[in-house]
């Protein structure tokens, strides 16, 4: 037995830098093998976190007081509350969630829904967003449901990302049906994100009270945080941008998001649950879904966090 303790002492280390291999190896940013109903199903952890976020901003109320059949008995979100919304801001965000309800209908029409994963829209984990885009700890603490800036600021966080996600899945679906509702919902998520930017830039220049940054200075570093921890290239981008990089090279502004034919970038599902998990990681829940997305993409990288 003792002339085999050294034998195992190296086994241990050897398993343990292959685990480290693991975790440092690059992560994919290609397609993955999927089929259309999954990839479909995928965008549904997206649709529900935005259908909340809106609902509960605009009417102090979320699904379950809308369509709670969609839930599919799944836990209601954590945190999620009204927001103190100028009238205006307040009638879009409604609509925006009102969208959202209807999005989750095709989807759970079309192809089948999962139970609506657990949600994290608290105070406290936008406050860490925000903490981690700009580099250090706001005081006070970032709080999405404060005004309508705050509320603005914390949309641009969420829609592009489904947008991205949408754009990313077109070419990979193979029937008509599947291509035309993700064509549909694409359409209306770009509308929303359009809004949410045109909004924000209208006062890019002004500061957040009583950060010092302006609007524009938040998007930007918004946008880095998604390309850092999504780890495939720049891929999204603030509202004041380096001329290079602005439409043509011949603006700064940025008021929709594309590269450099104008074209929407997109992102893949590993890509997408990297920025939404906060995690930098597919298979490392977090952020705004504390215990994962639902569906068999998410659940499937899941299974590989657990087993390590």
């Amino acid at each position: 037995m003792a002339r085999c303790l050294p034998f195992l002492f190296v086994l241990l280390v050897l398993l343990n830098l292959g685990m480290a291999i693991l975790v440092m190896a690059a992560p994919s940013c290609g397609p993955i093998e999927a089929n259309d109903e999954d990839r479909i199903q995928f965008a549904l952890n997206l649709e529900f976190l935005e259908a909340e976020f809106f609902l509960y901003a605009a009417l102090g109320k979320g699904l379950d007081s809308i369509e709670p059949s969609f839930a599919q008995g799944g836990p209601p979100p954590i945190g999620a509350t009204k927001a103190n919304l100028d009238p205006i801001t307040n009638r879009i965000i409604e609509e925006f969630g009102y969208q959202e309800v209807g999005h989750l209908r095709a989807i759970i029409k079309t192809i089948g829904g999962f139970p609506r994963p657990l949600l994290n829209l608290s105070r406290d984990n936008f406050a860490t967003i925000f903490d981690e885009a700009v580099g250090f700890k706001l005081r006070p603490p970032f709080n999405p449901y404060a005004n309508s800036i705050n509320y603005l600021l914390a949309s641009y966080v969420i829609p592009y990302v489904g947008l991205v996600g949408y754009v990313g899945t077109i070419p990979s679906l193979v029937n008509f049906t599947s291509r035309s509702l993700v064509a549909g919902l694409l359409g209306v998520e770009s509308g929303q994100d359009a809004v949410i930017r045109t909004l924000l830039y209208e006062k890019a220049l002004l500061p957040v009270a009583p950060y010092g940054m302006t609007v524009a200075d938040f998007t930007n570093k918004i946008s880095k945080l998604r390309n850092e921890l999504a780890m495939c290239g720049i891929k999204d981008e603030g509202l004041i941008v380096p001329i290079q990089l602005g439409a043509e090279s011949r603006t700064e502004s940025n008021i929709l998001s594309a590269n450099a034919n104008s074209l929407s970038y997109s992102r893949t599902p590993p890509e997408i649950l990297r920025i939404v998990y906060g995690s930098g990681n597919e298979s490392k829940p977090g952020g705004f879904y504390p215990k994962g997305g639902n569906g068999r993409i998410a659940r499937e990288l899941l299974a590989k966090f657990k087993r390590f």
